[in-house]
């Protein structure tokens, strides 16, 4: 039976045809799907063991062990909420107000709850698909250390589905005032504001939690009241934490529907809410989205500055990389992330601070185990801010770049212009967080000089990765630079920036175990021990510096092959 004209499935047919027609596309590609296939084995894998290993050492604690697995649950889904959120806020912007499909949707004979049932399931989808993959291999890890089977898959999918639901209906509701307010293609102007009050409620949420407490139970008054904390919901008025409870009641065998019916009660209500919401203000918003946007000029100063400090890199490399910087800052939804982003890694450095160092009953040994962690630490948030604003380099040049082929600029020129736009700002910020963070936990000198060089070589990786990947699976026709990073490309190249660095921090862990035990001793080193720390070391930087040439080259390769 086909469905009928202007209905739901009718309107969404041309997005499900061309994303079918993509699948098939990268599937008739070998080396494509070979490719997805081992790098997203190699992620599922690693994800799986780290919160296995986690999950079989809390089993193993008696009393609390359990609490704290459900603790660690509700944390994580408290974060994919918070990156949920402002995901579906910039992504429902193009999706209901800058989509190229929209005149001709908003002049066909079609109902208003069709279209807007039609563009919130476009939201949800683009927004929590990564953040659904992410979910698969925590909740078979859970799912192994405590039992579930077939019921905790049931029970995840039907609490999953109204937690990404909730989500993407806050998140259009909030794009729509914004729209009602301002003008569409200005709106992106005041997405500095949604930065700053996102951020603003990340530090809140963070105080509130308190997540030092739980490093220091001697604060609390007794062991009663530490672990009312632990059995205590972190956010009882939360999404998240019904996802949490209804999850953990499958894993203890004490399931209770009251989570599933609060879920799905509160999905259907904000999505009827949302409808009237959107029967009421979409067609003026609309109508103002269609205004022009507001146009910027950038200051002949900066330029002459950049061309300036850039001299040596040849007139053609700086102009490209004037552009690319000029483009950045004209775009508010790029560099106004960078506030919430700031904040952020104020908020990690001062967990940092907060954590008992050097207390009674906590040994140097420990402070510089947090270091060496923080390495791996960093490289993920990298990984994170590569694929956020390195990836979409080449595909943001969209119908642009057939006129830089057809010119006599060389690919390489633009190949690197690109790179050093991107890994400059990595690199200073990688180098401030690991020297911040060493500072504070007081390490000596031969591990804050390893811990630096160790970053610095993971930075230039992984802004290599980010640029190749994001070349070899190019988004040239997106509407919304926020799909980039949650297109298969993006999702290849996160899998492979956590490969990355889980490889590093495995080379790199003899070297380091063997600082650890000459200055914990004080005694002097053997040869053998020299000779594995030194393969150790040399082996991870051979591995950042295959992973900064290899990706390069495919790159450059890929640009070349572009049609001029």
């Amino acid at each position: 039976m086909s469905a009928a004209p202007g209905g739901f499935w009718h309107i969404l047919s041309p997005k499900r045809i061309t994303a079918l027609r993509r699948l098939k596309t990268h599937g008739s590609g070998g080396g494509k799907t070979l490719t997805f296939a081992i790098v997203g084995a190699i992620f599922w894998l690693a994800a799986y063991g780290i919160i296995y290993r986690i999950l079989r050492y809390f089993q193993s604690v008696e009393d609390i062990g359990d609490l704290l697995a459900a603790k660690l649950l509700g944390l994580i889904l408290l974060t994919f909420l918070g990156v949920l959120l402002l995901s579906n806020v910039i992504t429902a912007l193009s999706t209901y107000f800058l989509s190229r499909d929209l005149e001709l949707l908003m002049a066909a004979p079609s109902e208003w709850e069709q279209l807007y049932l039609t563009k919130l399931t476009e939201t949800t989808i683009h927004s929590s698909w990564m953040v659904a993959l992410i979910c698969v291999p925590i909740l078979v890890a859970y799912a192994r250390v405590y039992g579930g089977g077939v019921a905790l898959l049931l029970v995840s999918l039907a609490s999953l589905i109204p937690f990404f639901l909730i989500v993407s209906v806050v998140g259009s509701v909030v794009t729509l005032i914004l729209v009602r307010a301002f003008p569409a293609r200005r709106a992106k102007d005041i997405f500095g504001v949604i930065t700053v009050a996102a951020a603003g409620g990340v530090v809140l949420l963070i105080r509130l939690l308190r997540p030092e407490s739980l490093a220091k139970p001697e604060g609390f008054r007794n062991l009663g009241e530490f672990m009312a904390v632990l059995r205590g919901p972190t956010s009882p008025w939360l999404p998240s934490e019904w996802t949490t409870s209804a999850i953990v009641g499958v894993l203890r065998g004490q399931f209770d529907p009251f989570s599933l019916v609060l879920l799905w009660s509160t999905a259907l209500a904000l999505v009827v809410l949302g409808a009237a919401l959107h029967r009421q203000f979409f067609a003026s918003a609309f109508t103002r989205s269609q205004e022009g946007a507001q146009k910027h000029t950038a200051g002949r100063r900066f330029g002459s500055s950049v061309r300036y400090l850039f001299r040596r890199l040849g007139s053609s490399r700086a102009e490209l990389m004037l552009k690319d910087i000029r483009v950045f800052f004209r775009d508010t939804t790029q560099w106004s992330q960078l506030i919430l982003l700031s904040v952020l890694v104020v908020v990690y450095i001062y967990n940092i601070r907060a954590l008992p160092l050097y207390s009674e009953g906590v040994s140097f040994y420990f402070a510089h185990l947090v270091s060496y962690v923080n390495v791996g630490l960093a490289g993920f948030v990298l990984s994170a801010i590569a694929a956020r604003f390195v990836l979409p380099g080449v595909s943001l040049e969209g119908p642009t770049l057939w006129l830089l082929r057809s010119s006599p600029l060389r690919a390489r020129d633009l190949l690197w212009s690109k790179y050093w736009v991107g890994t400059a700002p990595l690199l200073v910020m990688a180098v401030a967080l690991t020297v911040g963070t060493n500072l504070l936990l007081k390490v000596g000198p031969a591990m804050m000089g390893l811990s630096v060089v160790t970053i610095a070589a993971i930075s230039f990786a992984l802004a290599a990765m980010a640029l190749a990947f994001g070349t070899v699976f190019p988004q040239f026709e997106t509407e919304n630079m926020a799909q980039i990073p949650t297109s298969l490309g993006g999702l290849l190249f996160m899998m492979s920036a956590v490969a990355l660095v889980t490889a590093v921090l495995v080379l790199e862990s003899w070297p380091v175990f063997t600082i650890f035990r000459h200055q914990l001793r004080g005694a002097s080193l053997s040869p053998d021990a020299v000779l594995v720390s030194l393969a150790g070391g040399l082996g991870a930087l051979l591995i950042c510096v295959l992973a900064t040439v290899v990706p390069l080259k495919i790159a450059l390769r890929r640009i070349e092959a572009f049609e001029a």
